[in-house]
C-alpha cells in the first residue's frame, strides 16, 4: 500500500459551533479526545462534514490549529484542500503548511462538470504541486458529475503520490472495477458508511467515516474485524449501526451526526445556513436508536 497509515477508519470530523454560530474550540478539543478514546486510525479535518464551505479563511486556520494541538501527534491527520478552480487549489496547497498532515484529501471539481480528461489534468496539476500524499475524492452526489473508474485507475497509475481514492459514488459496481484494475499498492477507501463492510469484503482498505464521529469504537472495530476477514463478528457491529446510519443522513449531513453528538454530550447541534438541523421526526428516530444502542 502506498500509505499504510490510511488503512482502517478515518473520521471526517465535524466543526462544532456555539449558539452564536462561532467555532466552538472547546467542543472541538473534546471531539478529538473522544475519537482518540474510540481508537480510530486517523482524523480528516476540513472535509465536507466539517462544513468547510461555510468557514472563513480565519476559521479554517483556527480549526486546523485546534485539531493539530489537541491531537498532539497521537493520530495521523489528513487535510481537505479541494475546489473547482485548479490554479487556486494548487496555490492553496503550495501556501499551506502541510507538515502536520499525512495526506491531502482533494474533492473532484464540482459545478464545472469537467470531462474525464479535465479531471485527469486537474489531479495531474495537484500531484505536481506537492510531494505530499493525495487522496482523490469522488462524490458525484455533491459535485454533479462522476470520475469514472477508468479515470481513477489512470490517475492512480500515472501519479504515485495520489495514493488512494475516497469513493462515494454509491456504485458498488464502479468501485469494484476500481479495485480490480488499480495498481496493487493503490488504496480504495469507502466514502459511504453503510457500504463500508461490503466494500472491504470486495477489497477496499477502509473508510473515511461520518458515523464514527459519534461511535468511533464500534465503527472502527467493525472495520478492523472486516479487514482481518472476521466477517461474522463485523456483521454484528455493522447491523447494530445500520439503522442509525440511515437516520443520520435522512435530513442532511452533518446535521444528523451533530444532533447525535449533542445527545452524547460531545458538542452542540448547531449548523450553518444553508444547512439546518434535522426535522423533529428524524430527531425522534435518532433518540430512539441511541437508547437501543446503549
Amino acid at each position: 500500500m502506498r500509505n499504510k497509515k490510511l488503512l482502517g477508519t478515518g473520521v471526517a470530523i465535524v466543526t462544532p459551533f456555539n449558539k452564536k454560530g462561532e467555532v466552538d474550540v472547546n467542543a472541538l478539543k473534546k471531539l478529538v479526545q473522544h475519537l482518540h478514546q474510540g481508537k480510530v486510525e486517523y482524523l480528516v479535518v476540513l472535509g465536507t462534514t466539517g462544513e468547510t464551505a461555510t468557514l472563513s479563511k480565519e476559521e479554517k486556520t483556527l480549526v486546523v490549529e485546534t485539531v493539530v494541538k489537541a491531537n498532539n501527534k497521537k493520530l495521523p491527520l489528513v487535510i481537505g484542500i479541494g475546489g473547482n478552480n485548479t490554479s487556486e487549489v494548487v496555490k492553496q496547497i503550495k501556501s499551506t503548511d502541510l507538515t502536520p498532515f499525512e495526506a491531502i484529501l482533494s474533492v473532484a471539481p464540482y459545478y464545472n462538470k469537467p470531462s474525464q480528461e479535465g479531471y485527469y489534468q486537474h489531479y495531474k496539476a495537484i500531484s505536481q504541486a506537492t510531494k505530499k500524499d493525495i487522496v482523490l475524492y469522488n462524490v458525484p452526489g455533491r459535485t454533479g458529475s462522476n470520475v469514472t473508474w477508468e479515470t481513477q485507475v489512470r490517475i492512480a497509475k500515472d501519479f504515485k503520490n495520489i495514493v488512494a481514492t475516497k469513493e462515494a459514488s454509491g456504485s458498488v459496481e464502479q468501485i469494484m472495477k476500481v479495485i480490480k484494475n488499480k495498481p496493487k499498492d493503490f488504496m480504495v477507501l469507502s466514502g459511504d458508511d453503510a457500504l463500508t463492510l461490503p466494500l472491504i469484503a470486495a477489497g477496499a482498505h477502509g473508510v473515511i467515516s461520518v458515523v464514527a464521529n459519534a461511535y468511533p469504537k464500534k465503527f472502527s472495530n467493525m472495520v478492523r474485524l472486516a479487514l482481518n476477514t472476521k466477517f461474522s463478528e463485523a456483521q454484528d457491529l455493522h447491523y447494530s449501526l445500520i439503522d442509525i446510519t440511515e437516520q443520520l443522513f435522512a435530513d442532511g449531513n452533518p446535521g444528523g451526526v451533530k444532533y447525535l453528538l449533542s445527545k452524547l454530550g460531545i458538542c452542540g447541534s448547531f449548523v450553518r445556513l444553508p444547512l439546518v438541523e434535522p426535522k423533529q421526526e428524524v430527531k425522534l428516530k435518532i433518540d430512539a436508536l441511541i437508547k437501543a444502542l446503549k
